[in-house]
């Protein structure tokens, strides 16, 4: 590609790579920022060879290099959300393919898996990965792929991903890790050992709720052809105005996710020990049954906090409506702080048997800790406890 700078910004930290990586096509301007190429048609024969953007778009391109550098892959892929993303992989699968995945999945995952594609003969099974025990299941099952989450959405349970890795191996199984509720920043699947990283980049790397996006990132070059083939053939890729946000969005990733993490943390301590919870799960809370796993392979907790509150399913919408500064809404990693309830957003799809048989409850919550001043959200969240 002519106006391509893939060396630019390909060395030194995160943090100044998410701001030097991914600076080409710019041309003789002198911009320090790419432009938005808000266009759906290019010239055939043009030098960078682009033609239609629903299989390529220089934004696409610029945003793919970013990715790729601060997830630690060779390719990485955007797509248009993080659904996309994984319908991207699922359908590269076949008819008689299964996926071994981690019990307490995403309910959009599970969705999709159980409403969508097993009705094309791909079958979904789940087991609990924080049980090193059942690890032999990927050799048992014989999987065409492992799917798993850590943490995971929305228990925050941490799978070791390292030894699933060295298991998946073994057997030569892919192994696929959802890494959107830890993001880039905080850890890499990828250096631990992972086939594929997958991210909905609507969340940590965009950071400000303004845009939807999905990345799969890899080394393998078979996968990442599916990808380049899915995201075109699939209408899967994004916007052009999309992936501009979210390049934008990644450059402070660093910054927002400290402060994420720090906030996060002191909500979590306050919130354990005020005693309005039965529990309270943070990667980095000394409470967490995996906090030294979790230590070992995330630089940081990041910035999700779940608990299960002293009080009855009723009290739990009169607290929910009570808030002023957690905005009641299904998605995450904004600046701004947002409150969950997932037996009836975001997993609402998953039969009640089956959320409550993994620990998601009509009393569970889940917060999304943004990065205003902290003092103010733990003040919101014990008036709006005290009011019930």
């Amino acid at each position: 590609m002519t106006d391509e700078q893939p060396e630019h910004g390909a060395d030194g930290g995160f943090e100044t790579r998410a701001i030097h990586a991914g600076l080409g096509f710019t041309g003789d301007t002198g911009a320090v920022i790419p432009p938005l190429y808000q266009t759906s048609t290019f010239a055939s024969g043009n030098a960078d060879g682009f033609d239609y953007t629903r299989s390529g778009n220089p934004n696409f391109t610029l945003l793919e290099q970013t990715l790729a550098s601060l997830e630690g892959a060779q390719h990485a892929t955007v797509f248009a959300s993080g659904v996309s993303a994984i319908t991207a992989l699922v359908s590269s699968l076949k008819q008689g393919d299964k996926i071994l995945a981690e019990e307490n999945v995403y309910g959009c995952t599970f969705r999709m898996f159980e409403q969508v594609f097993r009705k094309f003969g791909v079958d979904a099974e789940y087991i609990d990965f924080a049980d090193e025990n059942n690890y032999g299941q990927i050799a048992q099952r014989k999987p065409a792929i492992v799917w798993i989450e850590s943490p995971t959405n929305p228990l925050l349970k941490i799978l070791d991903i390292a030894a699933i890795a060295e298991q998946c191996r073994g057997v030569g199984v892919p192994l696929v890790v959802d890494n959107t509720f830890a993001s880039s920043y905080v850890q890499r699947p990828i250096e631990l050992g992972a086939d594929i990283s997958l991210l909905s980049t609507t969340k940590y790397v965009n950071g400000h709720s303004d845009s939807l996006g999905g990345a799969v990132c890899t080394n393998d070059q078979e996968w990442h052809e599916r990808m380049v083939f899915a995201q075109k053939a699939l209408g899967l890729h994004p916007s052009p105005f999309d992936t501009w946000l979210i390049a934008r969005g990644a450059k402070t990733m660093a910054i927002r996710m400290e402060r994420h993490q720090a906030n996060a943390l002191a909500f979590a301590l306050h919130l354990e020990a005020s005693g309005a919870a039965r529990w309270v799960r943070y990667p980095y809370l000394e409470s967490h049954p995996q906090i030294d796993l979790a230590r070992r392979q995330m630089s940081g907790g990041s910035g999700i906090v779940t608990a299960e509150l002293n009080l009855s399913p009723d009290q739990i919408t009169k607290f929910l409506s009570g808030l002023r500064l957690f905005t009641l809404a299904e998605s995450l990693g904004g600046i701004e702080s947002l409150v969950c309830h997932p037996a009836s957003m975001t997993h609402a799809s998953v039969p009640k048997e089956t959320r409550e048989a993994v620990g998601i409850t009509d009393t569970l919550v889940r917060f999304s800790v943004g990065i205003e001043q902290v003092d103010d959200l733990i003040a919101d969240v014990d008036q709006a406890i005290a009011a019930t």
